[in-house]
């Protein structure tokens, strides 16, 4: 029953990044560079591997302790906060000149997959909790 869980987690999570690859290459060709920054490609990769893993990881930790639920999920958010930050970090120590827009595009993206991670997580396991 997790494996069939994380399946469709990951069918939908797959779904869900191309289409936002999709809105994010079309927003490149019409917007142009400052507004799309020149690492859209390492926030997409980082976001949407981050996303799977966490996903995966409450999935299985949901179906082991079920009466733990609020803990996992916020758990899961929290572990999410600080590997982002741990990332731009990282991405920003030898510095950018459009730090502005660079900041715009990683939370619009952060809040996405967030929402993605809320949405699929309570729409799957409300109903296998029981």
């Amino acid at each position: 029953m997790v494996a069939d869980l994380q399946k469709r987690h990951a069918k939908q999570w797959a779904l869900y990044t191309l289409c936002l690859v999709g809105i994010l290459v079309l927003l490149g060709q019409l917007l142009g560079q400052p507004y799309v920054h020149q690492k859209i490609a390492a926030l997409m990769v980082f976001f949407s591997l981050l996303t799977l893993l966490t996903g995966m990881l409450s999935i299985t930790l949901l179906k082991n302790d079920k009466f733990n639920s609020v803990s996992i999920i916020l758990g899961s958010t929290v572990l999410r906060l600080i590997l982002s930050l741990l990332f731009v970090f990282v991405l920003l120590w030898g510095g950018d000149e459009n730090i502005l827009w660079f900041v715009i595009n990683f939370f619009a993206i952060y809040l996405l997959y967030l929402l993605f991670d809320i949405y699929s997580l309570i729409t799957n396991l409300r109903l296998h909790l029981k």
